[in-house]
């Protein structure tokens, strides 16, 4: 009986201290701007491998918009975990203005908040810890620099954007034209191009596709139809490479035109499906992030915080790939 007595409170002492951990855990959310994207199912990977990693010691709650930017759906799932009192935010902004609501209330709360992929705006720096992820300027650059060597002359371009109040595509659209035009300008999204070393931004552009990859594909197809001798397309983020089949068949048209280098058809990112259309000949370069490491990251820089350690290094750059048909097996960081 006395053993009996003695196991049972072994075994109430093993469910209390079951219980304690399990309200110890921390929760720490990761908010893309939607669902939908293969680009963000690698920063998903990214924060269950910390997750993983971390014995139990917090849960990373992959959450978001389902579809295309969800600017203001997004602004209401951050407001709706500040609500649940999670432990850490890490959010990519779709609608940087807007997302300042809702990290203020973050702030209020005494929950930290990290950006990633794209940040806020730069009034607004003090409502999270830091970025980590891509010096989205330095992606326009790279893009641009691809374009220049294919077309040192310059010639007619059309940007292809995100959302227009997307920070990170803002940035980078400025990389793009700050570069070409061999002048800085004085902020994001840059000086429109109208003669610069070349290079004339055409009517209609730039194109803005609210992350909804089908109109992208429609939006390049539209343009091409209209300028036909169109000497360079940039979009911002690999949009319509995201859906291959639509994507080759809107390309696949000029994939002359391409491989003469008569349209300089350069695209951010470097996913797997992205690099099988470059070797395909569907593209001329790719300059590409990591958003495991994203992903990664701020999970590790969350459980650091909140074991007493400092903050990550704002901004954290999680560094890029830039790609090439000449380099594309060896492009890749390991």
């Amino acid at each position: 009986m006395k053993k009996l007595m003695m196991t049972v409170a072994a075994v109430a002492v093993a469910l209390s201290a079951g219980a304690a951990m399990a309200q110890d855990k921390k929760v720490f959310a990761l908010v893309p701007k939607n669902m939908n994207n293969p680009f963000f199912d690698q920063a998903r990977d990214g924060c269950k491998k910390a997750e993983a990693e971390s014995n139990g010691a917090f849960e990373c709650m992959y959450i978001g918009p389902g579809e295309h930017g969800g600017g203001d759906e997004q602004v209401a799932i951050v407001q709706d975990l500040v609500a649940k009192k999670v432990n850490g935010i890490a959010v990519a902004p779709s609608n940087a203005a807007a997302m300042a609501v809702a990290l203020q209330a973050a702030k209020d709360a005494g929950i930290p908040v990290l950006t990633w992929d794209s940040d806020v705006l730069p009034e607004n720096k003090d409502l999270r810890v830091a970025y980590i992820g891509t010096h989205n300027y330095e992606i326009g650059t790279n893009l641009a620099k691809i374009a220049m060597a294919i077309k040192p002359k310059g010639g007619s371009i059309c940007i292809q954007s995100g959302g227009a109040a997307a920070a990170n595509h803002n940035e980078r659209m400025q990389g793009i034209r700050d570069t070409l035009a061999g002048v800085k300008s004085a902020a994001s999204p840059g000086d429109q191009l109208t003669g610069q070393n070349g290079w004339t931004e055409i009517a209609g552009c730039p194109l803005y596709t609210d992350d909804d990859f089908p109109r992208s594909v429609q939006q390049f197809e539209d343009i091409m139809a209209k300028n036909p001798a169109l000497d360079a397309f940039i979009p911002t983020g690999g949009f319509p490479q995201f859906i291959p089949d639509a994507n080759r068949a809107a390309v696949g048209k000029f994939k002359e035109q391409i491989a003469s280098k008569a349209l300089a058809l350069v695209v951010a990112d470097t996913l797997p499906v992205q690099i099988d259309q470059m070797k395909e000949g569907l593209s001329l370069g790719q300059v590409g992030q990591r958003p495991f490491e994203m992903g990664y990251k701020t999970m590790i820089a969350f459980k650091e915080m909140a074991e007493g350690m400092p903050a990550p290094a704002d901004p954290t750059y999680t560094g890029l790939d830039v790609c090439t048909p000449e380099n594309v097996d060896t492009c890749i960081a390991k």
